[in-house]
C-alpha cells in the first residue's frame, strides 16, 4: 500500500468509528491485565463470559490470590487453557504484589515479566490502560498486515514493526482496535466479506471476494 492508500485507508475507518474501544469488559487496569491474559487463545465474547463470573468475586491482586488455584480455574474454566492461564494468573498476581505494590506496571519491561504475559498483551495494556501508541498484533492484524499489504510480515513482531513505521502518527494510538474489529467483522480469515469493505478501493489484496 502506498503512504496515500494508507493515509485514505485509517482515514476511511476513522470516520466509520471515530472512539474505538476494546470489546473486553473492564472496569480497572488490573481487570484488562486480567481479562487480555485470559483471551489467548480465546474470544472476547467467551472471555467476558468468564470475567462477569470472576469480577465480581476476585478484581484485584489480593483478592484472586484468595481464591486459590480450584476457585478461580472453576470461575474461568469455560474459556480455552483455563487450567494454565489460572496458574499463571495466581503467580501474576503474587509478583503484582511483591515487586509492583499491587499495581500494574506502565512500563513493557516490567510487564513481559509477569507469567502468561506476552508482548502483544503488553501492548494492549500499554495503549488501552495507559495510551501508548502501540501496536497489539492479534491473529486479525497479522492477517491484515499481510493481506492488504499494509504491513507484510513474516511473524507478528514483523508486522508490529511494520505498522508502526507506516501508519500515520495520527492515527497509531487508535489503529490496532480498527484493524481488530476490521478483521473480527470485514476481513474475515476464510472469506473476507470485500463488497462490504469500505476501504477496499485502498486495499493491495487482489482476489477480492465478490458480492454473493
Amino acid at each position: 500500500m502506498t503512504p496515500n492508500a494508507i493515509e485514505c485507508f485509517f482515514a476511511t475507518l476513522k470516520a466509520a468509528n471515530p472512539m474505538p474501544v476494546s470489546e473486553l469488559e473492564y472496569c480497572s487496569v488490573f481487570e484488562l491485565l486480567v481479562a487480555v491474559l485470559l483471551s489467548a487463545q480465546a474470544t472476547d465474547v467467551s472471555v467476558n463470559k468468564a470475567t462477569r463470573r470472576l469480577f465480581p468475586l476476585a478484581n484485584t491482586p489480593r483478592k484472586i490470590l484468595a481464591l486459590g488455584q480450584a476457585r478461580l480455574e472453576d470461575s474461568i474454566k469455560t474459556i480455552g487453557l483455563f487450567r494454565a492461564k489460572a496458574k499463571h494468573l495466581l503467580q501474576t498476581c503474587q509478583m503484582l504484589i511483591d515487586q509492583h505494590d499491587g499495581q500494574v506496571p506502565r512500563s513493557r519491561e516490567a510487564l513481559e515479566t509477569l507469567p502468561g504475559v506476552g508482548r502483544k498483551t503488553a501492548n494492549v495494556v500499554l495503549n488501552v490502560a495507559f495510551g501508548e501508541a502501540t501496536m497489539a498484533v492479534d491473529t486479525h492484524v497479522f492477517r491484515l498486515g499481510n493481506r492488504t499489504g499494509l504491513a507484510p510480515g513474516k511473524t507478528p513482531y514483523e508486522v508490529e514493526t511494520g505498522l508502526l513505521q507506516r501508519v500515520p502518527r495520527a492515527y497509531l494510538n487508535d489503529a490496532h482496535h480498527w484493524l481488530i474489529l476490521h478483521g473480527r467483522y470485514i476481513c474475515q480469515a476464510r472469506k473476507p466479506l470485500c463488497w462490504q469493505c469500505g476501504v477496499s478501493a485502498y486495499c493491495d489484496f487482489k482476489d477480492k471476494t465478490p458480492r454473493p
